[in-house]
């Protein structure tokens, strides 16, 4: 899904012209006629968030700026772009402090205003993706920075906000790569341990021989190499929560120490002669069927029920294409300013290319390939060129890869390829050296495309290219287009 814009102004012919450049740009639109019926819409908790509002200045009921100040009060963080008649400099000046990113002078001309579009929707993403960070740091993620379009992800958090109102634990299923340790923190930020550590175990990634050392601590000389005291990680968490990810991956032996920590709010450090009380909120995830495991006799089946009380299970990516535009723009911002590269976003191919490719890496698996994008990009915009990978395995994407010449002298030949990838119903501009292609060039291709696509049909074609059937017929022939569709049969108009 594409991002939405709203458009605000009084005028109904303003509207259907701003209605169809934005269509034309490829976002999706929505339009109300005035200041307050723009409120209800940004303030809707039953409708797809918008994430970009046009705001004409000038309205009878309220006017934009007072739709700003209302914004700035309700905590209302959509970006704004505000259109006047005018232009007058007091007039941009004192929208630009009530919180508008940009303005535009009616009439916009369609450049300008994507322009403008792409931008705050670029800044809009930037602002989010420090604001998550900082949150992040502090402990304070909230479910707000669950952004999502999905009704299957948008229950996976109601779910979650459920559980953050009590101590209950909580079984965080999915596969890999789709999030549950941004649940995990959601689920604290929106509890009363908010900003209390949050501490983060990897269960697969434990040495075997010290899976009970790290979790529950040891007292020094326990074992052979424990030359100093070690709290471990329940103690850590304590007053706050403890994420134990791919938790199916514990041994046995210490299945057993974490159901009682769990029935009995103590752990035993290895090698301490007392229990120690803990006050930890455990939150564990996994991406393995639990259930399975205790089949095979792999996980105990009273710690199963035990951390299986409250289950959330998170949809993979292809379940939630629509998420895929919103994600992203935001990882894109992330890695422009970490990369210092001015990109001020993705062409529509790309984002349809992106949401139609089934991500078995889910969520990282597209963060890391807008990081590569990045790196790769010359330009101002991410195109299909730039996602190679991806691109060969979507359908009506070509992946091309001409041989490049060999290296004079070398004792061992590497070969250097080029790949290029090109949506075949996009018309190439730049031919083989980087030049604009002559317009005899690009109108034969036209040409030759639509006598393909309407079978040959002259009168349809004509109509459709808006020309006279007679300057078709002498076009073809001065292409050599003419013998080819008397070889290809009759006109068939």
């Amino acid at each position: 899904m594409t991002s939405t814009v709203l458009i605000a102004d009084d005028d109904p012919v303003q509207r259907r012209l701003l209605e169809a450049m934005v269509r034309r740009f490829g976002y999706g639109v929505e339009t109300v006629e005035g200041g307050e019926p723009a409120l209800d819409r940004l303030q809707s908790v039953d409708s797809a968030p918008v994430d970009l509002l046009i705001l004409d200045l000038v309205m009878p009921d309220l006017d934009g700026m007072g739709v700003l100040g209302r914004m700035r009060e309700r905590g209302i963080n959509t970006p704004v772009i505000v259109q006047t008649a005018h232009g007058s400099i007091e007039t941009v000046i004192s929208a630009m402090r009530a919180g508008a990113l940009d303005f535009v002078v009616k009439p916009v001309g369609a450049e300008r205003l994507q322009i403008s579009i792409k931008n705050a929707l670029r800044f809009d993403a930037l602002e989010d993706e420090i604001r998550r960070i900082g949150r992040k740091a502090a402990g304070a993620l909230t479910f707000k920075d669950i952004f999502t379009r999905s009704e299957d992800m948008m229950r996976a958090v109601r779910l979650g906000e459920r559980a953050a109102k009590s101590n209950i634990p909580v079984l965080i299923e999915g596969e890999s790569g789709v999030g549950k340790e941004l649940m995990a923190r959601a689920i604290q930020g929106g509890s009363d341990r908010k900003g209390k550590p949050f501490v983060t175990v990897n269960c697969g990634a434990l040495p075997q021989n010290l899976v009970e050392s790290i979790l529950f601590g040891h007292e020094k000389g326990a074992f052979t190499g424990a030359t100093e005291k070690h709290t471990g990680k329940f103690v850590e968490a304590n007053g706050g929560t403890l994420f134990l990810d791919e938790v199916g991956e514990l041994p046995l032996d210490a299945q057993v120490k974490l159901l009682r920590a769990l029935q009995e709010g103590e752990i035993d450090p290895v090698g301490a002669r007392k229990s120690v009380r803990v006050d930890v909120r455990l939150i564990s995830a996994t991406n393995k069927n639990l259930i399975e495991l205790v089949q095979k006799g792999a996980f105990r089946e009273d710690l199963y029920y035990r951390l299986n009380v409250f289950p959330i299970s998170i949809p993979p990516l292809r379940a939630r294409r629509a998420d895929v535009p919103d994600l992203a723009r935001r990882f894109l911002a992330r890695f422009a300013a970490e990369e210092g590269k001015r990109l001020r976003g993705l062409t529509a191919e790309t984002l349809s290319m992106l949401s139609t490719y089934d991500w078995p890496g889910n969520v990282r698996q597209l963060e890391n390939a807008l990081f590569r994008a990045v790196v790769l990009s010359d330009g101002d915009e991410l195109t299909v060129a730039e996602f190679p990978q991806i691109a060969a395995h979507v359908e009506g994407f070509d992946v091309r890869v001409p041989p490049a010449p060999a290296p004079v002298g070398a004792a061992q030949q590497k070969e250097i390829v080029r790949v290029e990838v090109r949506d075949p119903n996009v018309l190439r501009l730049l031919d083989e050296n980087g030049d604009v292609r002559k317009l005899d060039a690009l109108e034969e291709e036209v040409i030759r495309f639509a006598l393909t696509h309407y079978r040959g049909q002259m009168s349809e074609m004509a109509r459709k290219l808006g020309i006279g059937r007679s300057t078709l017929y002498r076009k073809m022939k001065d292409y050599g287009l003419a013998e080819e569709h008397r070889d290809g049969g009759a006109d068939a108009a």
